[in-house]
């Protein structure tokens, strides 16, 4: 006898469809800001998470985290919730993220002043967060804007912690040469669409 069919999940199915009409609203509406015209998929997700220590008990900071489908891997990889501080520029995402994933810290804000948007999770803290986590368009930003948030970044962080970025592009999102730091490339997640690569850099 042939194997069983394995049973399709609506619900999970349903969300899935909604979150893509969202993010294609919201890229229509706003293509800089939103800058991906579908949800990242969870093998992308999985390998951005698969940087992160979860046994490190300093925050992990998501920036843009836009239906969760990161921070959900974060979460399946053993990473606290309430070690999750994720900051959304959209007003509906954030809504819809306090709802799907509560004991995690959401904010509104802009993540190009994440230690502002922050404020008290990492105030008066030597090095609080272990890890930083971006979905963020980074290429829709001048260089030096771009420059600044992985500096900014770096400044919370200990040396040699990953500031985890995943791209459509060729070229890493912040070169070589723009600052001190190193980068790691992964390749191609072709279960992606459209097919991405995720940089991880570091301040040595």
């Amino acid at each position: 006898m042939g194997q069983p069919k394995k049973r399709i999940d609506t619900d999970e199915l349903r969300h899935k469809v909604l979150d893509e009409v969202r993010f294609l609203k919201n890229w229509l509406d706003k293509p800089l800001v939103t800058g991906a015209v579908a949800p990242s998929s969870p093998a992308l997700a999985k390998l951005m998470a698969s940087y992160v220590d979860p046994a490190d008990d300093r925050l992990v900071v998501e920036l843009g985290p836009g239906t969760g489908v990161v921070t959900q891997a974060l979460v399946d990889r053993g990473v606290a919730r309430d070690r999750i501080a994720a900051i959304e520029y959209n007003h509906d995402f954030c809504n819809l993220l306090h709802n799907r994933f509560p004991g995690v810290h959401f904010i509104h804000g802009d993540a190009y002043h994440m230690r502002h948007a922050l404020g008290d999770l990492v105030a008066g803290r030597d090095a609080p967060v272990s890890a930083v986590v971006s979905g963020l368009p980074l290429f829709t930003r001048p260089l030096p804007e771009r420059t600044r948030l992985l500096d900014e970044c770096f400044d919370l962080m200990p040396s040699g912690a990953p500031f985890i970025q995943f791209s459509y592009a060729l070229v890493p999102p912040v070169p070589h040469g723009a600052g001190r730091f190193e980068i790691e490339r992964t390749s191609w997640v072709v279960m992606n669409l459209p097919p991405a690569r995720v940089w991880i850099y570091r301040r040595p």
